[in-house]
């Protein structure tokens, strides 16, 4: 056997929990290939939040992008992803770890089948409350939908105000790209 576990549980893996844009598989996947669905899970007594990191607009989505806060007695709904290690620093280079944009964090999350989760998340730092854009808000819409999240959230989700940023979101083009790319290759 060897040492690091290898093909064990656990070996060379960690779980992740989406609640923003890597709600959709097809987002998640443009920069972290090992990401396997592992559940559908609830994080409970935190809210969903958007915002602009010391006030400024993501130059990647033109929006406020989201963020979980502590609140008592809510919930947020998310997707417990399983990724290798390998894939542990472009999640962090995505969700802007190194500029300091979000933190890491670690969260207990309940999954549909009663199983308790510890999984890494990230939190925004030093942020301005702000709506995202209509296409960060499709995204977690679509992902939501996609992998089945309560049908209340998701009328919750869809119900955000989005801000009225019409121009070009090329990591959107990419996301569309790829989700093409899937329905040929299924075809």
């Amino acid at each position: 056997m060897e040492p690091d576990g290898g093909t064990e549980p656990g070996g060379g893996c960690f779980l992740y929990y989406a609640y923003g844009s890597n709600l959709l598989r097809e987002r998640l996947l443009l920069s972290n290939p090992s990401a396997a669905l592992c559940a559908v899970a609830r994080l409970q007594d935190f809210k969903l939040e958007f915002g602009h990191h010391q006030g400024r607009t993501s130059s990647v989505w033109h929006g406020g992008t989201a963020t979980i806060v502590q609140s008592p007695g809510e919930e947020v709904w998310g997707t417990v992803w399983k990724m290798h290690t390998s894939n542990l620093s472009s999640l962090d280079k995505q969700e802007g770890v190194e500029d300091g944009i979000y933190a890491p964090i670690e969260v207990n999350v309940h999954t549909q089948a009663g199983q308790v989760l510890t999984c890494r998340s990230y939190q925004m730092r030093d942020y301005v409350c702000g709506p995202p854009s209509p296409h960060y808000k499709k995204v977690i819409c679509m992902g939501a939908k996609q992998n089945g999240l309560p049908p209340d959230y998701q009328n919750k989700l869809e119900a955000i105000e989005a801000n009225n940023y019409a121009g070009p979101v090329p990591i959107m083009e990419e996301i569309e790209a790829a989700i093409e790319a899937k329905k040929i290759n299924s075809a």
